[in-house]
């Protein structure tokens, strides 16, 4: 079968929509946002090809990776196995890096398992290696035969000191075995910062200058018998403000005095928090606790994440950590020159090694992402570099026969890179797959096989297809939005004049976080501002790690350290900053734009208020669909009820206590302006915003969403159901 034919598609916003997809091509699905392209990509193509492949699995294994519902879809003809891409970065480890999600780090670890020269810890030689016998094993050695084993180790031959065998998980930060004990593998670790701890010094011990314990500070508490106790024996006094204590006293109270035994002994504020934190079971202490602790560096490896004798390994004077502090281009460059300095036998055991490692390189190089180093905590890595990543990955296992997926590749990148992109997507193509893009790029638009325009609008108003062809096709119908910006018909509007700036700057200096070369930085305010470049410039760097979190760590006493640089001029032109990125705004079916926006709480006062509702005694508790006391039990406020089918996929049926309203028929009888909670959570914001017209709060939050184009959503949507665009 040379197509994909999906008949019937109705999940989230489609219509019934019917189409055809051309198998080993390369289809773009295009569309403004909210127009359903996700929703047929990965909520119906992706979920049912998923779904297919878990249910030809054994009963056995199904039992692991539990079962996939069926998308909304009459059926789906030609359908392969099918891999998702997609920019999301939720869930992903602390541990995980761009070595990691590569698997270039894996590769990485055998070759220094491999080929790999230890060097003493003390004096740096290199380890001799050496076979010895050992007589009297230990307790669970004694079942050794003869009881005699024969091990190897490395051994220094100036000051004895001696390294056992080294292994793959030697060389693993996720390992016991390679992890560095101070910090786990982490390269960072939490401590108690005493700035957060004593966040306002012209407050006395009494007044509650000291924050995680003046909750807890009442006169019979342990806390305050032990701080009056520390005020007799150092001759302070609890009403004096902590500015005006001597830098021994404030330090005493910080980390403590003396032993146990001793008579003027103290714990200490932050030796109780960290035991505290280490010992309990409880997420709500730790959490608590959390609030008065900031990420620092690891003082034991120094960020390393490995133990110190695992970073005296080297390979051409290098470690594993300093390979994987490079960035791409110059990893390649070390293992293109790696070989000719190699013995023989080196060469022979590690070809293989080398080879896939330079392969996966140049992939990583193919995307645009070259700039990337190893070490890269994958959290910090943008959602479109991310994908790019994982495309690299899927690009180095040669698969075929595959339908791909993927959620705007093109996002972030910039033109110069973006012929790289296509070439790739097109050599995944060539490998008898089927590539689905969704996408709003001119570029790989005019170089796709074949496009699928999905509208006319969002939401309610989209789902339906609009056009469908070859670029050429889709730029000739008259019926596809973005056929006429193809062709140049329609464009974005180019303001003719520009807002002048007041004299009033920003002004970085001296900015050297990754790979800024100590440079100043002068923005505009109450301007407009863009700060554009190649990929890998330092665009994210500048604004993201260094700017954003500089000034929230300043007005918002945010935890996070901004990126190096040397000062930030201007902050007193401001007083707020916000930071709007690209994470989800919703990990639940039960968030909502109504709760997230924050529009909901006032929405539940407002019923409040009703003569009935008070009548009843009811508060706003009563018109959450989240707890106890208004919504529906049967279905605990989901409106649907789950049964499992073990076996098979989960089935939902609509509660059929509430009908899906959420709510118990109590809360469903207090009415404003004719309609219920249940009602107006069911109308699109622009409705709602005509219905709350004269409340002034919800006015200014409605009109703003109607404003930036969501008009169209209903305000009780899950928020697991919006696009990326929406969000």
């Amino acid at each position: 079968m040379d197509k994909i034919k999906v008949v019937g598609a109705r999940v989230h916003n489609l219509k019934n929509i019917t189409v055809e997809i051309p198998r080993n091509q390369l289809t773009v699905l295009t569309g403004i946002s909210g127009s359903g392209k996700s929703s047929l990509a990965f909520d119906t193509i992706y979920a049912e090809g998923q779904r297919r492949y878990v249910e030809s699995l054994s009963n056995y294994a199904r039992q692991f990776l539990g079962s996939l519902e069926k998308p909304d879809v009459d059926y789906i003809e030609g359908l392969s196995p099918a891999l998702s891409i997609d920019q999301k970065t939720a869930g992903i480890s602390p541990r995980s890096t761009v070595g990691t999600m590569s698997e270039i780090y894996d590769y990485l670890r055998l070759l220094f398992t491999r080929i790999g020269i230890s060097h003493c810890i003390n004096c740096g030689k290199k380890l001799v290696k050496r076979e010895i016998e050992i007589i009297k094993p230990d307790e669970e050695d004694k079942k050794v035969a003869n009881n005699k084993i024969n091990q190897t180790i490395y051994q220094c031959l100036d000051c004895q000191y001696s390294l056992s065998e080294l292994n793959i998980s030697s060389f693993s930060f996720n390992s016991p075995r390679g992890a560095c004990p101070g910090c786990q593998g982490l390269g960072e670790r939490l401590e108690v910062d005493p700035k957060l701890v004593l966040p306002n010094l012209r407050l006395t011990i009494s007044e509650g200058a000291i924050r995680p314990w003046s909750r807890t500070t009442s006169h019979s508490s342990w806390y305050n018998k032990a701080l009056q106790k520390l005020a007799q024996d150092f001759h302070f006094s609890l009403e004096t403000p902590v500015s005006h204590l001597t830098k021994q006293i404030r330090k005493v109270i910080l980390d403590g005095f003396g032993v146990p035994t001793d008579s003027k002994y103290f714990e200490g504020v932050i030796p109780n928090l960290e035991k505290r934190y280490k010992e309990t079971d409880s997420d709500y202490i730790q959490n608590e606790i959390e609030k008065y602790m900031v990420k620092r560096i690891c003082p034991v490896c120094g960020g390393k994440r490995l133990k110190q004798e695992i970073l005296k390994v080297t390979i051409d004077k290098k470690n594993i950590v300093e390979i994987s502090a490079m960035n791409i281009t110059q990893i390649l460059d070390f293992f293109n020159k790696l070989n000719s300095k190699l013995s023989v036998t080196e060469k022979k055991i590690v070809e293989q090694i080398v080879n896939d490692i330079i392969k996966r390189l140049k992939f990583i190089i193919e995307v645009g992402l070259s700039y990337l180093t190893l070490d890269r905590n994958a959290e910090s890595l943008a959602g479109g570099e991310a994908q790019r990543i994982r495309l690299a990955t899927q690009l180095g296992s040669y698969l075929t026969g595959v339908i791909y997926i993927l959620d705007e590749p093109s996002i972030g990148l910039h033109e110069r890179d973006q012929e790289k992109l296509i070439k790739n997507l097109f050599r995944l193509r060539d490998l008898d797959n089927t590539v689905i893009v969704v996408e709003h790029d001119k570029q790989t638009m005019d170089a796709a096989d074949y496009i699928i325009d999905i509208g006319p609008g969002a939401g309610e108003l989209g789902g339906k297809v609009m056009a469908q062809g070859t670029p050429q096709e889709i730029k000739n119908d008259p019926n596809s939005l973005t056929g006429q910006y193809l062709t140049g018909k329609k464009g974005i509007m180019i303001p003719k004049k520009r807002r002048t700036t007041n004299n009033k700057y920003l002004i970085i200096k001296g900015a050297t976080e990754h790979n800024l070369k100590n440079i100043d930085v002068k923005i505009p305010l109450n301007t407009f501002t863009c700060i554009t470049g190649v990929s890998g410039s330092g665009k994210s760097t500048l604004v993201s790690d260094i700017l954003a979190k500089a000034l929230s760590k300043k007005f918002h006493h945010a935890k996070s350290e901004p990126g190096a640089h040397k000062a930030l001029i201007g902050t007193q032109f401001i007083d707020k900053v916000i930071n709007i990125d690209q994470s989800a705004i919703g990990r639940t079916p039960r968030s909502n734009p109504a709760t997230y926006t924050g529009v909901f709480t006032t929405i539940r006062e407002i019923f409040t208020s009703n003569t009935e509702a008070v009548k009843r005694n009811y508060n706003s508790g009563h018109f959450s669909f989240n707890v106890k006391g208004g919504r529906c039990e049967n279905c605990k406020g989901d409106g649907v009820i789950k049964f499992e089918m073990h076996f098979l996929p989960d089935v939902y049926i609509t509660c059929d206590t509430c009908h899906g309203r959420r709510y118990n028929k109590e809360v469903l009888d207090i009415y404003h302006k004719g309609k219920n909670i249940a009602d107006v959570l069911e109308m699109t914001i622009d409705d709602v915003w005509q219905f709350f017209k004269d409340v002034p709060i919800l006015n200014t939050k409605l009109s703003v969403l109607s404003a930036v184009g969501l008009g169209y959503m209903k305000l009780g949507q899950s928020a697991t159901t919006l696009s990326g665009g929406e969000a």
